[in-house]
């Protein structure tokens, strides 16, 4: 964080006045952004001179943008955090992060659990933060390997991750982005998606204030607000996962609202062109549907001139610099127009995976492609098509949900023999989650299960949204399971019975 520190505090010599972020507390200018930062900064140094891992809150409010600045003018590493984090997910981020300083609200820090014997030292911050450290000089900054931003992702295997990143590999997804969309300095750009996730902290907080725009964002997420928000400070361009974008078409009155708005990039979700078209017909603004992940942020953008089959039909071009190919089985890279296993290179690459207060490595392949498990199909323009994950999860709007638990902890629930756990398309949301169980006796309904899958502490947003008793799941000509026919016959049993699905 340290290029953008230096550039927002000599942007707030020249212009303090200038907006710098738009949240629910109102506008907060460059000039006391920058003072509230080299305040922070100063608390930090007085504990010790050294340059600091931070985890900070990260709530989509100025109060963001101004602790990552005072982490990077102390030359820190900051780890960004969501308020609504569970102390399981606290105690995983400091085991994997180690930081030197936690920075956040006290209802936060209550909620998190942070332990006082492991962060003794207590200070203010912002007037309604807390600084809590640990005893002693802090940790050497050298061990992240040129990483400078961390942030916790679901990832697909149900254990969260922290993903480590450079300040290179942000701004030249920023940078990439800025020319792809054409944005101008000084423009505003939406933050919505909370900041806690590496996407967003790149493209709704890095961006507008490497771009010298400024930030219009919202705490909670509320489409009705949003899209007053957006409206309201002529937002040029935000970044959405699929969900929200849906969400925001079926505002009352929402009919032409974002007109002055250059583009809308969604990602981060499974994706239908139709409900796309539809979204943005309504909306009239243009929407640009990518890829990316936390690892090799936004690598794939569409141009704002290709055809709506391109732009909602298909995952964009790879960013230049950034190559994306499909490979067989054994890696060999195959011809346009076939599906493959999706590998990726490219400058925003990550550092690794924090373990234990440093980054483990990502595994590449020998010239350097980083293994997405996606499996992809890229065509002759260059332009790609993601086809689905190679591991078993579903994306329900941008949440990632291990199948592989799902099904687990349903087989442990009393009455049940056998289980499969499938996706269900769906135009709101991308993916919605569906049992298909097999029982010793009388048929269950998903309200049982949920209830029992409650009492047994396992995540809500996790739960299947239907259920259905068969006599028998699919196989195939070999007697193994058939996910595919899993697939088809949930689809066709939820279509017959929609009630079933859970209420919202």
């Amino acid at each position: 964080m340290k290029l953008l520190a230096k550039e927002l505090i000599e942007r707030a010599g020249d212009t303090p006045d200038r907006p710098a972020v738009l949240d629910e507390l109102g506008t907060h200018t460059l000039g006391a952004v920058a003072a509230a930062a080299e305040q922070l900064a100063a608390r930090i140094a007085a504990l010790h001179d050294g340059a600091p891992t931070v985890l900070i809150q990260a709530d989509n409010t100025w109060r963001t943008l101004a602790a990552a600045v005072a982490v990077g003018l102390r030359g820190g590493v900051v780890a960004v955090f969501s308020p609504h984090a569970t102390p399981a997910e606290f105690e995983l981020a400091v085991a994997d992060i180690a930081p030197d300083l936690v920075v956040a609200e006290p209802q936060a820090l209550e909620r998190w659990a942070v332990p006082a014997a492991t962060f003794p030292v207590a200070d203010a911050a912002f007037g309604t933060h807390e600084l809590r450290a640990r005893p002693g000089p802090f940790g050497d900054v050298a061990r992240w390997r040129g990483g400078t931003a961390i942030a916790m992702t679901s990832g697909s295997t149900g254990r969260p991750k922290c993903v480590v990143q450079s300040e290179e590999a942000i701004r030249y997804a920023c940078a990439r982005t800025i020319e792809a969309v054409g944005l101008r300095p000084g423009e505003a750009v939406g933050a919505f998606v909370p900041l806690s996730s590496v996407a967003a902290f790149c493209f709704g907080m890095y961006l507008p204030a490497f771009l010298g725009g400024h930030m219009v964002c919202r705490s909670r997420w509320s489409p009705a607000d949003a899209l007053t928000a957006m409206a309201e400070h002529r937002v040029a361009w935000t970044m959405l996962v699929p969900t929200m974008a849906l969400q925001l078409s079926v505002v009352d009155g929402s009919a032409g609202t974002l007109t002055t708005m250059r583009a809308m990039t969604i990602g981060g979700g499974p994706m239908n062109e139709r409900a796309l078209a539809t979204a943005e017909e309504q909306l009239g603004t243009t929407f640009l549907r990518v890829f990316g992940m936390s690892e090799c942020l936004g690598h794939t953008t569409p141009r704002l001139d290709d055809p709506p089959g391109i732009r909602l039909g298909r995952d964009g071009r790879p960013f230049a610099g950034t190559v994306v190919r499909a490979v067989d089985e054994a890696g060999n890279p195959l011809p346009p127009g076939e599906i493959g296993d999706a590998q990726v290179r490219g400058p925003s690459l990550f550092v690794g995976y924090a373990r234990a207060g440093a980054p483990v490595p990502p595994e590449l392949t020998p010239d350097g492609f980083l293994p997405t498990g996606d499996l992809v199909e890229v065509a002759a323009d260059g332009s790609i098509r993601v086809m689905g994950r190679q591991k078993q999860i579903i994306i329900r709007g941008g949440r990632n949900i291990d199948i592989n638990e799902v099904e687990a902890a349903i087989a442990g629930l009393p009455g049940i023999v056998q289980v499969c756990v499938v996706p269900i398309p769906d135009d709101l949301l991308g993916e919605r989650a569906a049992a298909l169980v097999v029982t010793g006796g009388a048929p269950l309904g998903l309200a049982e299960v949920t209830a029992a899958l409650a009492n047994s502490g396992f995540p809500k947003f996790k739960w299947p949204e239907y259920l259905f008793t068969v006599d028998d799941l699919p196989q195939n000509r070999v007697g193994k399971l058939s996910r595919p026919d899993a697939v088809r016959m949930a689809t066709r049993l939820a279509t017959f019975d929609p009630s079933s699905s859970q209420a919202r």
